[in-house]
Parts: structure tokens; C-alpha cells; sequence
């Protein structure tokens, strides 16, 4: 029909041109943006659970370590070759729980003449043995033993035949002929509760990654 405005032009705007919407709302809209208002607060729920996280983690290691397995860094030589100056072995806390010490095991303990000194060493002979060392070999119970561990031959004063104690063991170095242990001690035997675990496997340097015996 002639002079029929056109159905989708608002009264009083020219044919074919669309609203403009005002000048404010691209700018309402950004400053109104949901995700602007919730940043700060997302930031700080970031920060507050890594910190979580982070205590979690140093409390589980902490007890770990306490409780199950804790590491020891070899501080002398006297375990050599067996253990270097410098390794670092893990330590099973729970070895002994329910048990004592055997022959041949590779024990932490705390030292019976500084019990705020930690020493590594073997235990030769448990309680209830009779220990005996003549020209450097070791006989336990009358019967010598073979030490395919040891370091070099060792250059070892005598020791007469006595019976370990029930409650202790005896205990030397792979390195013989440099230890300080229950040959030296006074008494020579050290208390099972002396013992904090069994080690059990060196895990640095990577090198000398292995299990021990």
C-alpha cells in the first residue's frame, strides 16, 4: 500500500536505520561482569588451599619419617665398602616392633655412650650368643663366621668368649680395622631399645641405588 510505514521502524526514525543502544551499556555490562566480581575471591581460595596442601603434605612426611621410615646420612667410614661416607639409607622403623635384631642386619641405633648420636653398624651376635674374636676372626658359639663384607682382613685385638646378654646385641663395622663399637664400648653390649630401625636400601647418590642384606 502506498504510504504504508514500514512494520518494524519505530514511529519517527528513518526507513531502514536501527536503534542505537545507549552509550553506557557496553560499559555497565564490563564493570558488571560476574567473573571480575569473583577473581579477587577465586585468587584468595587459590592461596588458601595451596597452603593447605603444602602443611598436609610436610605433616605427612613428618610422620611418616616418625613413625615408618626414617633416612640417614652415613657420617664415617666405618661400614665401608658396604656404605660410603656420604650415602644415604633408609631405615625401617618398624623392623623390630613385634622383634629383635638378627645376625647380619645393618641397624640405627642410638649410641651407648652418646644417646644424642646416631651410629650405623652390623649386629654379629644376639643375645644369649657367645661372641669370641681370635686374630680377627669371629667366632659365634664356637663357630666361625664368614664375613664376605668386610672391608680388607682385619687387625683385631683378642676378645675372650663371653654371652651377649638377652636384651642386647653386639655389634662392629664392615670396616674393621676402623670402628668404634661394641669391642670398644664398656659394656660392650648395646641395648635393643638403643635400636631405631633396620636399614634396609640406599637411595642417594643414584649410583649406589640398592637393597641391603
Amino acid at each position: 500500500m502506498m504510504g504504508a510505514e514500514p512494520p518494524n521502524s519505530p514511529p519517527g526514525e528513518p526507513e531502514g536505520q536501527q536503534p542505537v543502544p545507549p552509550a553506557h551499556s557496553a560499559y555497565s555490562t564490563l564493570n558488571s561482569s560476574p567473573d571480575n566480581k569473583e577473581k579477587p575471591q577465586s585468587f584468595g581460595r587459590f592461596v588458601l588451599e595451596l597452603v593447605v596442601i603444602l602443611l598436609a603434605a610436610f605433616l605427612i612426611a613428618y610422620l611418616v619419617q616418625l613413625l615408618l621410615v626414617k633416612p640417614f646420612q652415613i657420617p664415617s667410614g666405618s661400614m665401608e665398602n658396604t656404605l660410603q661416607i656420604g650415602d644415604r639409607v633408609l631405615v625401617n622403623r618398624l623392623a623390630y616392633r613385634f622383634g629383635s635384631p638378627s645376625r647380619g642386619d645393618i641397624i640405627v641405633f642410638k649410641s651407648p655412650e652418646n644417646l644424642d648420636e646416631d651410629l650405623i653398624k652390623r649386629v654379629i651376635a644376639v643375645g644369649g650368643d657367645t661372641i669370641e674374636i681370635r686374630s680377627g676372626n669371629v667366632f659365634v658359639n664356637g663357630q666361625m663366621i664368614v664375613e664376605p663384607y668386610l672391608k680388607e682382613p682385619p687387625i683385631s685385638l683378642n676378645f675372650a668368649p663371653e654371652k651377649v646378654p638377652d636384651g642386647t646385641v653386639f655389634v662392629m663395622g664392615d670396616n674393621r680395622n676402623d670402628s668404634h663399637d661394641s669391642r670398644a664400648w664398656n659394656p660392650h653390649w648395646l641395648p635393643v631399645d638403643n635400636v631405631i630401625g633396620k636399614a634396609f636400601m640406599i637411595y642417594w647418590p643414584p649410583r649406589r641405588i640398592s637393597l641391603l642384606n
